[in-house]
């Protein structure tokens, strides 16, 4: 797409756009994880400025609300931190403490099950046990290393807070394996079957 001169950094940002969607989160997803991204495709550096109160409650929110419309009636939230140990009380940078902490307990208020910020380094083995539906990641790969370590050929990329259901697969274009007969088509598969069982919630809700 930028190529040929329609700058965005991936189909979530332009659907969104084409929908008049403002608050919009891509999650990955599987039969064991899902994950939900505050910032999406973003230079690592750029990732800490962009990681504000405002931004992350928004993420839970729409997490929260659209989880509830079509997965599971209350969701359980786990929100990461974004700093190792979750900044072990300042000393590896204050973004848990004085961002994601105030967020996390201003959703709770609204009645949201959200908990954090947690650790990465330990909490996607509680969240694969169950013990959550879904993990707020603050960046990109703090999500998509676990989920796609579980599901490299079933994951779903679905975009929540638009008006319309929309899944995808979880992987880029691949042209080194077009044409080659090799590409796996199990992720879109695994696209299909969900909006299929999204829209039959939806249309369930309005009859």
């Amino acid at each position: 797409m930028n190529a040929a001169g329609h700058h965005y950094p991936g189909h979530t940002e332009l659907l969104a756009e084409l929908t008049g969607t403002d608050d919009f989160v891509m999650m990955l997803a599987g039969s064991r994880l899902r994950v939900t991204l505050v910032t999406i495709h973003e230079a690592l550096a750029d990732v800490p400025r962009l990681v504000t109160f405002d931004k992350v409650l928004a993420t839970i929110r729409t997490t929260n609300g659209d989880l509830a419309r079509y997965f599971t009636p209350r969701p359980r939230l786990a929100v990461l931190a974004l700093n190792p140990h979750c900044g072990e009380g300042g000393m590896f940078g204050n973004e848990d403490r004085d961002i994601i902490q105030p967020a996390v307990e201003a959703a709770r208020s609204e009645g949201i099950d959200a908990t954090g910020p947690l650790s990465a380094d330990t909490l996607f083995h509680l969240a694969v046990k169950g013990d959550y539906d879904a993990v707020i990641c603050m960046y990109h790969d703090q999500g998509l290393i676990p989920l796609k370590l579980l599901h490299f050929d079933d994951g779903v990329n679905v975009t929540l807070g638009l008006p319309i259901i929309r899944t995808s697969v979880d992987h880029g274009t691949a042209y080194n394996l077009a044409g080659k007969g090799i590409a796996s088509e199990e992720s879109m598969v695994a696209a299909i079957k969900m909006a299929a069982e999204m829209a039959v919630v939806r249309q369930t809700r309005k009859a």
